[in-house]
């Protein structure tokens, strides 16, 4: 998986590309546990993502918990398979998400 960081003092926006699967999850935690602390705004688009596995639910429920403690966390341009996921899963009623 490949993603995009834009930061900009305590905003960070990450633009996934392609996947996030269990291989792709642990490279994105990684990034995130090195990325958020002071972190107030946080968005993920997911335009060009096209599938997320449950680690990959792990790591974004886990970016959640971590970003509500003094800030917010948004998803944004979720595609229809993305968003069939979230909605299956329940994680739609978990995760802010723009529709």
């Amino acid at each position: 998986m490949q993603f995009e960081k834009n930061e900009d003092g305590t905003v960070l926006k990450l633009t996934l590309d392609k996947k996030l699967s269990a291989v792709t999850a642990e490279q994105l935690e990684k990034e995130l546990d090195e990325k958020l602390a002071g972190v107030k705004d946080f968005t993920i688009d997911m335009a060009k993502l096209a599938y997320v596995s449950s680690a990959g639910l792990r790591v974004l429920l886990k970016a959640q918990k971590e970003i509500s403690k003094d800030g917010t966390m948004k998803i944004i341009n979720a595609v229809p398979e993305v968003m069939r996921i979230f909605e299956t899963t329940g994680f739609d009623e978990i995760l802010n998400i723009s529709k």
